[in-house]
């Protein structure tokens, strides 16, 4: 077996690895993605059985599913533990690399629960939405801010036919009129797209009997419930009955967060501010649970 201390990085990868049966140390620097595609391929051509170790970091999931489809075995560690380990302060790649075969070697690599490809998914559409909703409320902030320099405050009513008539109905300047118009046509686009999206989680949480349960709570949402599905059931870290009392304790639950609009701004005033990363995809606002890998 092959036992392999990846320091990864977006464009390139260190690793140091050793093999059990020899007793052989070697190093290789490892560009993405063809040279280390092919690298590992040929390891698994040759029936060679590897355990790989690395930190959990974004821009891998190209990685993660080429070590997945070739049967190897990948741990994923927390980054923090890692570094705490470290018995030097000198940092360069070939001694991180080093540093987590040690850590495998000694079995004292901080090896973290690494959720599902299924569970990443549904964490994309969550915070698609979430994005989506986040649009909507600030085109829906800047149409309100039109009326009441034009006089008008009337808050959810602007967004009825009556008062979306009056909102088009004001005379404005060139390229305010035409703001207007823009901010009116993103909004009706946006409308029908976070309802899909709405009745994609909906979808989701019927499949969840955890998530049903929180139905009975009071003012939790779908992408609440969907949300505990993904952050906390799949990796057994909090039960039905935490969750209901996290819920009715406290306004930030595990890795959610609930934020309130200004008043009047649109009718689902309380949204879902979701604090994971998005498989990897970028950077987040928040903080992501601990003891948990996207």
């Amino acid at each position: 077996m092959l036992i392999i201390g990846c320091d990864y990085h977006p464009s390139f990868q260190q690793i140091a690895f050793v093999d059990t049966d020899t007793g052989e140390l070697q190093e290789r620097r490892l560009e993405h993605r063809a040279e280390a595609e092919k690298f590992y391929r040929e390891l698994a051509a040759e029936g060679v059985k590897v355990r790989m170790g690395m930190e959990a970091s974004g821009q891998a999931r190209w990685f993660e599913r080429l070590l997945g489809e070739l049967k190897f075995e990948l741990w994923i560690g927390d980054a923090t533990e890692i570094a705490r380990k470290r018995e030097r302060k000198q940092k360069t790649d070939r001694q991180d690399a080093q540093h987590i075969l040690r850590l495998m070697l000694k079995d004292d690599f901080p090896q973290i629960w690494v959720p599902s490809w299924e569970n990443r998914d549904l964490r994309q559409l969550l915070w698609h939405r979430h994005r989506m909703v986040q649009a909507r409320t600030r085109i829906m902030n800047q149409l309100q801010a039109v009326a009441l320099n034009e006089g008008v405050r009337c808050k959810k009513r602007l967004w009825r036919e009556k008062g979306r008539e009056q909102l088009e109905s004001f005379r404005l300047a060139p390229w305010a009129s035409r703001r207007r118009h823009d901010l009116l046509e993103w909004l009706d686009r946006l409308n029908p797209t976070i309802a899909v999206l709405s009745q994609a989680i909906e979808q989701e949480v019927e499949k969840c009997p955890e998530a049903q349960r929180l139905r009975t709570h009071p003012g939790v949402g779908s992408a609440d419930r969907t949300g505990f599905r993904v952050d906390h059931w799949e990796s057994g870290s909090l039960s039905v009955w935490e969750a209901d009392r996290e819920l009715s304790g406290t306004g930030a639950v595990g890795g959610f967060e609930r934020e309130s609009a200004p008043a009047g701004t649109h009718h689902e005033t309380r949204e879902l501010s979701v604090t994971f990363p998005a498989g990897g995809s970028g950077a987040s606002n928040g903080t992501q649970p601990s003891g948990m890998a996207q």
